[in-house]
């Protein structure tokens, strides 16, 4: 062999290799982006949630509104990111109603299934256990129902940058609630029974604390799971108040509500949205399911003029054959959050999604129309149901 053509080849050979190393440094810098991003031209969205469980209840009717949700994006056309159409595919995980299923299925999600967001988990201790797993991958999180101010706000006060939700916080509920008491029901004195097993219960306990005008005569706690509130009860019933307030879920407010009028206790009894559930009355016994009230951040009676939630009700009904519950509405708002700050962002890219969905403004949602404030918290009205007969009879909308 010639030395001119040994340098000739040898030259062609270190300029293969430089293009081999040129394109594996390209392809690092572009797999070192932070986050996932659609493959195709399908965008992975996560769902985390109760499906089996204690929570089940709430997670069940999520499930449907995503369904919902999912369906009426692709039907048109999918999401649009820079020109390009991405069909929504909907991967559903079920975290069992637990704190430790609720940090696995996260990391599935959003390790193993690649997703470019995720909805869910409806509670607030649930969708708290995912945070360092979907932080750690770059991907938002939006909690349909996931109240307490520490879901998006960490221990030193800054920020959760990948943690949304699509309700109120428990500072705005409880506070809402209180002043309801005081202004509405003109309660001087009320009796408070909450649920101090979750953050949820105590948290809108203490907001409700601060925002009362009036004297609280005695505060009482269950755990989750009890059924029998005889003790309690009795332990309250001849401290002179005006009203009870009672935060927690329908399973074990259903039973308080029950075992309060039993003992004849028929002052009003006010609660939180995780009451805004048909069963709550299934369990109280319809007759006893009366002068009840709770907020809800969805109400059918102060919404009726409204296109987007007449759309979403008509839609719901005639998808499920049945109304369409609160927490149903708020998982659809939240898919709704994902496929806005998508296209808002112009990218399938995890991370993007996170910053655009942090500047979401006056999306018009089932819920209400909605702006993302700088604590990710979503700023829109709120609504107090009244219940006669385990009936849903008024409705009060409060700014």
């Amino acid at each position: 062999m010639k030395k001119t053509m040994f340098k000739k080849m040898a030259a062609a050979a270190a300029t293969m290799a430089a293009m081999v190393v040129m394109a594996g440094c390209s392809t690092a810098a572009n797999s070192s982006k932070k986050g996932n991003s659609a493959s195709g031209s399908t965008m992975k969205v996560g769902v985390n949630l109760e499906l089996s469980g204690a929570a089940a209840g709430y997670g069940q009717q999520m499930k449907q509104g995503i369904q919902l949700a999912v369906s009426e994006i692709n039907a048109k056309g999918g999401v649009k990111v820079d020109g390009k159409k991405y069909k929504i595919s909907a991967v559903y995980r079920d975290n069992k109603s637990t704190t430790s299923g609720s940090a696995s299925v996260s990391a599935q999600l959003a390790n193993n299934d690649k997703v470019s967001a995720i909805v869910g988990p409806a509670t607030t201790n649930d969708a708290t256990a995912a945070i360092p797993n979907i932080t750690k991958a770059a991907v938002a999180q939006v909690s349909p129902a996931a109240t307490d101010p520490g879901y998006t706000i960490d221990k030193n006060g800054k920020v959760q940058p990948y943690a949304f939700r699509a309700c109120f916080e428990n500072n705005f509920q409880g506070g809402t609630a209180a002043r309801f008491a005081n202004n509405t029901l003109k309660a001087k004195k009320v009796a408070i029974i909450a649920d101090n097993s979750t953050d949820y219960g105590t948290g809108l306990a203490k907001a409700f604390k601060k925002e009362f005008s009036g004297k609280v005569v005695s505060t009482q706690y269950f755990q989750e799971g009890d059924k029998d509130f005889n003790a309690i009860l009795t332990s309250i019933k001849n401290k002179g108040f005006d009203a009870i307030y009672a935060p927690g879920y329908y399973s074990e407010i259903g039973l308080i509500v029950k075992q309060a009028r039993q003992m004849g206790i028929k002052t009003p009894i006010v609660g939180s949205d995780g009451m805004a559930d048909p069963k709550l009355a299934k369990i109280a016994g319809a007759s006893n399911a009366t002068d009840v009230y709770y907020t809800t951040p969805f109400s059918t009676l102060t919404a009726a003029t409204d296109k987007t939630v007449k759309n979403f009700m008509s839609a719901f009904k005639k998808k499920f054959h049945t109304d369409a519950p609160t927490f149903s509405a708020l998982a659809y708002d939240s898919m709704y959050m994902v496929a806005k700050a998508a296209e808002d962002g112009k990218s399938t890219n995890s991370a993007d999604i996170a910053k655009a969905m942090a500047k979401i403004k006056n999306m018009k949602g089932a819920t209400g129309t909605m702006t993302i404030d700088a604590k990710h918290n979503p700023q829109k009205s709120i609504a107090i149901e009244q219940m006669t007969d385990g009936k849903v009879v008024k409705a009060y909308s409060v700014k």
